[in-house]
């Protein structure tokens, strides 16, 4: 189990494959990511790697996460993620990750905040029908009718879907292809949507359901 890597969504595109098939682009960039701390089984009872991404001042980290990262040599950070690894995969701290980290045409699994919707009504959430459009159906053609049974058992079932708050929560889109690295820029390039708005970061691992070898 190797460690995933942290990077932010730059935006969307698309291209055509060589049998003449459309696919979406996403781009993600690396932005100074490295390790910044290690979690040992024998210390913390478990192996993970925390990393860094994006450089912040000094001026702007508190007196207790200045201390973090003056103890582990390394520039303060915006953002940390901590990945469970396996013990022959911990990582050294001061450690610079690449987008090399993964190879082309690899799968991985992406995890982001996805957009907040507000409150939204079952048809937008849950892609619910609605009523009949005509039939008697007067006012109530968006809404999601009976929600219950009769006196037995006489309530709703908790999880009922129902209108309510829809997005703003974390996501994972799974087995997404690798298209293109770029160590230079920092860039990653994925087949495929990623939850979350331009600007949002994401981690980024190896996917769960596929081998990765290629």
């Amino acid at each position: 189990m190797r460690t995933g890597l942290v990077a932010k969504k730059l935006g969307m595109s698309s291209m055509f494959t060589e049998q003449g098939e459309r696919i979406t682009l996403t781009f993600l960039q690396l932005e100074d990511c490295q390790v910044v701390g290690q979690k040992t089984d024998s210390r913390d009872g478990y192996n993970a790697v925390v990393l860094g991404s994006t450089l912040k001042k000094p001026s702007k980290v508190s007196k207790p996460m200045r201390k973090v990262f003056a103890d582990a040599k390394v520039e303060p950070r915006a953002l940390l993620k901590e990945f469970r690894v396996s013990q022959d995969n911990l990582l050294d701290i001061g450690c610079e990750m690449k987008p090399s980290h993964f190879k082309i045409g690899q799968f991985v699994d992406v995890t982001g905040r996805s957009i907040g919707k507000g409150f939204a009504g079952v048809m937008k959430r849950h892609n619910f029908r609605g009523l009949e459009a005509s039939h008697g159906v007067s006012v109530s053609h968006r809404s999601h009718g009976s929600i219950g049974q009769c006196q037995d058992p006489g309530k709703v079932f908790k999880g009922k879907k129902m209108a309510g708050h829809m997005g703003d929560e974390n996501v994972t889109i799974q087995n997404l292809r690798i298209v293109e690295i770029d160590d230079e820029k920092g860039i990653i390039i994925v087949s495929g949507n990623v939850p979350g708005s331009k600007g949002k970061y994401v981690s980024i691992k190896d996917a769960v359901k596929k081998a990765v070898s290629v």
